[in-house]
């Protein structure tokens, strides 16, 4: 397993000063929240911004992981929209998948915009998989694969089992198209076990290490981290492990991120 840090936990909108702090804390990679990072996040971002950024995380010794925190800049879209708004929901991410090429990354981890409300479930699967599918047409080439993160009923009313999100994958079964694990929402979901690891491992291709509320690492007393990690190495997992952690601390954002990252580094290392 290798280790990363999400922006989400760096002051909003850095870049070298702060990936060179990351560096020094011994971990390989750098998943991007975008709107953590630029302003606009599409129409208005170049080829030179997207760049600057691979180059700015190369240079420090660390390799930009994927994207995350797709939505959070464009609340208005996502899945479960008009057709006008499901159109530019998938130029939205047919967009970020090429910037998550550009940046050398591979997956795009979709957590918030998909909640169905009174739509039905047997209706919204058969949507899910329509616009799924379409993505995976348009990105297929970019070598790039998106995920739905499984949550917890609290943030999501839509794929809220990791073997929800593997029946889509197998039914999809496009290699645009994978499985994630979230340590939260694993306790959340009531699925935090050996055999759902298991279940998952020909699918699996991130894992986000977090805690309820993006704290600290073992703060909650709720995640049994040391189990993930026994878990995914008997899996001989290889892909990223990366850290989702909001900042926490606006005068010392590293002490709380290093706190996390000991924690890491024992359980997943």
């Amino acid at each position: 397993m290798r280790l990363a840090v999400s922006n989400i936990a760096l002051p909003p909108f850095g870049g070298a000063a702060e990936f060179e702090k990351l560096a020094a804390f011994g971990i390989d990679g750098l998943e991007i929240a975008p709107s953590r990072r630029w302003e606009d996040t599409w129409h208005g971002l170049s080829a030179g911004d997207v760049e600057a950024l691979r180059s700015e995380a190369e240079e420090c010794g660390l390799t930009i992981v994927g994207l995350h925190s797709l939505f959070f800049d464009h609340p208005d879209l996502g899945l479960f929209r008009d057709r006008t708004t499901r159109a530019a929901s998938l130029d939205f991410l047919t967009h970020l998948s090429g910037v998550c090429r550009d940046l050398g990354g591979h997956t795009l981890i979709w957590g918030g915009g998909r909640r169905r409300g009174q739509m039905p479930l047997d209706q919204a699967r058969d949507e899910a998989r329509s616009f799924i599918t379409e993505l995976c047409r348009r990105i297929e080439d970019h070598g790039t694969c998106i995920c739905f993160e499984p949550l917890g009923p609290n943030d999501s009313d839509f794929i809220n089992s990791t073997y929800d999100a593997l029946a889509l994958a197998q039914d999809i079964d496009h290699r645009a198209f994978a499985v994630q694990l979230d340590a939260k929402a694993l306790v959340d979901n009531g699925e935090a076990r050996r055999g759902t690891f298991d279940d998952v491992a020909a699918r699996l291709v991130h894992f986000h290490a977090n805690e309820p509320g993006l704290g600290v690492l073992g703060t909650s007393g709720t995640v049994d981290h040391a189990a993930f990690g026994d878990w995914l190495r008997n899996l001989d997992y290889s892909g990223f492990v990366s850290l989702e952690q909001r900042q926490l601390n606006d005068a010392a954002p590293f002490d709380d991120i290093e706190r996390s990252l000991m924690l890491m580094k024992r359980c997943y290392g």
